[in-house]
């Protein structure tokens, strides 16, 4: 028979517990907040605000209607018009710029029948921005070219208007047939020739995504090992028997560091192996810097584990403090779609997420073949990040288990 009176009880007694947990009774409201707004602003945003650069090489009404019609669209901010075509893509190799538009010398030149060549250096490893970037600006001067053909048309009537006006009536309409027969209209409407240059070839999405992923699987593991390593064993009562031992902090905490690192680390490789073998994803760039920089992202977040289990009790307490930091740190920091889906602020904040750099060394790595000089402010994030963490763990942690 179910006694209601004690189901009550135990009722009360969970929600005191929750009480006096005010980190976990804090995450339990926070977090589906968090997760619900994240989703939608990412999932269900559209990508804005793609940072560009304009290379212009004259000047004039029709340079002059298309950078006002490129900073008429939501999808570009032009970060910068300049007039060297080479600047332009060094801006989207150093990663400045998502993409450089390449207007031609003789832009302004209406009156010849050749075609411009309109080229656009676009950021290919941002596989997401480049789907959006390339047919946006391919339909954008679609639209200029058929602009500047009717102007042409235009330009030519009158011409062919005020010569025939000095000829016969007779004369005329056999010129006139001459000069019509002899115009190209398809020429004359196909005023822009759009090339596209991707600077790291064609990158699938899956070769986009392993990097993130890997960071992430990382990222996952060493946080929520951690809380099993040292929360968990706080809770069972195993530290307490250790520390009856003459042993130091430091010696536990740095047993736990390489013990996790080893484990994460090669957790990472087989994830390697496994999307070289099944998805014949390439790495672009050294195979070793690539190890460096998972071990340097384990080291972090293991860190960041030991920062936050150094003073929690139980191993329940250390998830629920944990998740809300884990879990938006997935979405802000670029692991499935660009940062420009989200809104002003979560781009600021995924300024100060670790995962960020992490994603970004691993990408200019894998898939643009970046070295140390390329990233080096990643790694220096990254180590400034994890210095941080172990600082404030060892410092904070408690050994009156």
């Amino acid at each position: 028979m179910v006694q209601t009176k004690k189901i009550w009880w135990m009722i009360k007694k969970d929600l005191i517990v929750l009480w006096r947990h005010k980190p976990r009774l804090f995450s339990i409201f926070l977090f589906p907040i968090l997760m619900i707004a994240l989703f939608g602003y990412g999932m269900g945003g559209t990508i804005e605000n793609i940072p560009v650069v304009v290379v212009k090489q004259t000047d004039g009404p029709v340079t002059d209607a298309t950078l006002n019609a490129i900073k008429g669209m939501s999808l570009y901010n032009v970060k910068d018009i300049i007039s060297d075509p080479q600047r332009g893509r060094e801006m989207v190799e150093s990663g400045q710029v998502k993409a450089a538009i390449l207007l031609p010398s003789d832009y302004e030149n209406l009156a010849s029948s050749n075609s411009k060549s309109v080229v656009v250096y676009v950021d290919s490893s941002d596989q997401m921005a480049t789907q959006m970037l390339v047919p946006a600006t391919q339909a954008l001067f679609s639209q200029i070219s058929s602009q500047i053909g009717m102007q042409k048309l235009e330009a030519m009537q009158s011409q062919s208007t005020t010569q025939s006006s000095s000829i016969q009536v007779q004369s005329q309409g056999v010129q006139s047939s001459s000069s019509l027969s002899s115009i190209n209209f398809q020429n004359i409407m196909n005023s822009i020739n759009f090339q596209v240059n991707k600077i790291y070839g064609d990158i699938k999405y899956i070769d986009f995504l392993v990097p993130a992923i890997l960071a992430m699987t990382v990222m996952m593991g060493a946080m929520m090992s951690m809380g099993e390593s040292l929360a968990g064993e706080r809770e069972r009562g195993e530290l307490a028997r250790l520390f009856m031992t003459p042993t130091s902090v430091s010696t536990v905490v740095g047993g736990k560091i390489i013990s996790r690192l080893v484990i994460q680390t090669s957790t990472a490789l087989v994830l390697i192996g496994a999307a070289i073998v099944l998805f014949n994803i390439t790495i672009a760039g050294s195979m070793i810097l690539t190890i460096i920089l998972l071990i340097l992202t384990a080291l972090c977040f293991v860190g960041f584990g030991i920062m936050v289990s150094a003073r929690v009790g139980t191993q329940e307490d250390y998830v629920q403090m944990v998740m809300p930091f884990s879990m938006p740190m997935m979405f802000i920091s670029g692991v499935f779609y660009p940062l420009e889906t989200m809104p002003w602020i979560f781009q600021k904040i995924a300024y100060i997420a670790p995962l960020t750099y992490a994603n970004d060394a691993l990408r200019g790595v894998m898939l643009k073949g970046a070295g140390i000089g390329d990233i080096w402010i990643d790694i220096a994030v990254l180590l400034g990040f994890t210095l941080l963490f172990f600082a404030m763990g060892v410092t904070r942690f408690n050994r009156d288990v």
